[in-house]
């Protein structure tokens, strides 16, 4: 019955926006930027990038295989060097891995490369591109220039390197409300090294249940993102603070009233916490702010927020293996000022992010 299910309203749309955004696409850069669409092989030697390939056998040379492309980045490399200095392609990709809300098994991308060019042309020609996609298909007009946020800034504010700014919560370090703290697990947790990051939720205090909070769906996500526990305030109609017993008898009246600037919490705000190592605690909250978020309705889904995320490490260390790889992708180059310490480099490489989604992925 496929044939029947593309007959619906919803999908003929879904194809017919695909057309017109490609469309604009190629105009858009052939005739404004005088780029040269190229394609490249399909069948072609294996270079592995992370998932697995997909073969396909030769029938010519037995026991022998092709390989799918993940993406033509050495197809790229080879158009550059040969002189190609403006270059894409509305490129087919496969990748043998599983299935996820964002990636399947096989998909398109839009693949381009400019030889002898800054960063900054590269963003303000991928900022131009998009604002005329959403003006020429949608009639939606975007800001002529997008927010940027580093990958520090991203992954301590928003516990993610690609933020959904639809919703304006963000995460908060408490460290030094807990400075002295008499509950021992924040306390033991200062001590060795670790941070206290929290996150405000406008109303939640009303909507979670205590139950749900220690051991319900919010206690189950908080353990799903690594938290061994998530320790929690309610501010309740009196001003008086509910939840957690000892953290809150730890608070004396000074530092009570700290934390509630720091956070900007109201009469009905819940307060979530986590500690540790600070990609940990970031991490934990960034899981529970998009969800609790979703569960609240609070995202307004006609928005369209799109941002860069910039200055990403270039590696990062892997304990198992005791050695460094690349964080992003291996096809970047290393800040030049940082050159000098690799271990702690960043990379000149930079991700376009849509509601939420990682949309654009480049490198220079």
């Amino acid at each position: 019955f496929r044939v029947l299910d593309l007959r619906r309203p919803q999908m003929q749309s879904n194809l017919r926006l695909r057309h017109k955004v490609i469309k604009h696409i190629r105009r858009y850069l052939e005739d404004r930027h005088d780029f040269v669409e190229i394609e490249t092989p399909i069948l072609s030697k294996s270079t592995p990038e992370g998932a697995r390939d997909y073969l396909v056998p030769s029938r010519v040379q037995p026991g022998t295989c092709f390989a799918l492309p993940q993406s033509p980045q050495l197809f790229k490399q080879m158009l550059m060097a040969s002189g190609f200095e403006k270059y894409f392609q509305i490129a087919r990709c496969f990748r043998d891995e599983d299935l996820r809300a964002d990636r399947q098994p096989e998909f398109t991308q839009l693949d381009m490369e400019i030889a002898f060019t800054s960063m900054e042309d590269m963003l303000n020609l991928n900022e131009e591109l998009m604002i005329h996609i959403f003006q020429e298909v949608g009639d939606i007009k975007l800001p002529k220039c997008f927010p940027r946020l580093t990958y520090t800034e991203a992954m301590n504010r928003y516990g993610t390197d690609r933020p959904d700014l639809r919703f304006d919560w963000e995460l908060k370090d408490a460290s030094d409300v807990f400075l002295g703290s008499s509950f021992k697990v924040f306390a033991d947790t200062l001590e060795n090294g670790g941070v206290i990051k929290a996150l405000c939720v406008p109303g939640g205090a009303k909507v979670f249940s205590n139950t749900d909070l220690k051991k319900g769906t919010v206690y189950a996500e908080a353990s799903k993102a690594g938290a061994k526990g998530l320790p929690f305030l309610k501010v309740m109609d009196n001003g008086e603070l509910e939840g957690v017993g000892p953290l809150v008898s730890s608070l004396k009246p000074e530092k009570k009233e700290h934390m509630l600037e720091i956070l900007d919490a109201k009469a009905g705000d819940l307060i979530l916490f986590a500690l540790g190592e600070q990609s940990t605690a970031n991490q934990v909250l960034g899981r529970l702010r998009l969800f609790i978020a979703h569960k609240l309705e609070v995202i307004d889904t006609s928005a369209h927020s799109i941002l860069w995320v910039t200055d990403f490490p270039m590696f990062e260390w892997n304990s198992d293996e005791q050695r460094y790889e690349a964080l992003h992708h291996p096809f970047t180059a290393p800040n030049p000022e940082d050159m000098n310490d690799l271990p702690s480099a960043r990379a000149l490489a930079y991700d376009m992010i849509y509601n939420g989604v990682e949309r654009l992925e480049e490198a220079v």
